[in-house]
């Protein structure tokens, strides 16, 4: 009598027990992007931080390169603006990185600029915050892929249809973004 009750309860169990722990996998998965995410946040916060205090140093020695000023102002208004799509906010940081870029081979033009213990320590910052922004985007798309390993595989990928777990994009940048700014000013 016990030996047919207990294969009918394995076989209502473990599917349950199947589906509840795919169910907790692909929410702990989507926690970590949403704190992968955080992190890149943060350290995106922190360039916009840098960003003034870099440009009114240059801008000191360079007035005359207003557009390359006004462009960046105008794209780090963009930048921290924008809290929709990973894609779209991949897309205006590689113009900003682009535009900081530009600012920083403007600067070869300017000797003692290159010299100033506050545009190097600016220098400085900036390079070791592309690098944590670097290493938080990879960390961010490692997450993003797990997830999307996950929501795609069968049996996990009927679990992740039927409770709407929606695909989440990398955080790719343009190629040009994709090394940090060249500090070599000397």
């Amino acid at each position: 009598m016990w030996v047919p009750v207990a294969i009918v309860a394995a076989v209502i169990l473990l599917p349950i027990i199947f589906v509840i722990l795919t169910y907790n996998t692909l929410v702990a998965l989507r926690n970590h992007i949403r704190d992968a995410w955080a992190n890149i946040d943060t350290e995106l916060k922190r360039r916009y931080d840098l960003i003034p205090n870099l440009v009114a140093t240059v801008k000191g020695y360079a007035a005359h390169e207003k557009g390359i000023f006004e462009r960046i102002t105008q794209l780090r208004a963009q930048c921290m603006a924008n809290k929709g799509a990973v894609q779209k906010q991949a897309a205006d940081e590689s113009q900003l990185v682009d535009a900081l870029q530009k600012l920083i081979a403007v600067v070869e033009n300017y000797p003692k600029l290159k010299s100033d213990k506050n545009f190097l320590e600016l220098q400085r910052e900036l390079i070791n915050t592309e690098d944590r922004i670097q290493a938080a985007r990879r960390f961010y798309n490692g997450n993003v892929r797990d997830y999307r390993n996950k929501c795609q595989m069968f049996p996990s990928s009927i679990i992740a249809g039927a409770f709407g777990f929606e695909s989440q994009d990398y955080f790719n940048v343009e190629s040009s973004v994709r090394e940090v700014p060249d500090a070599g000013f000397g």
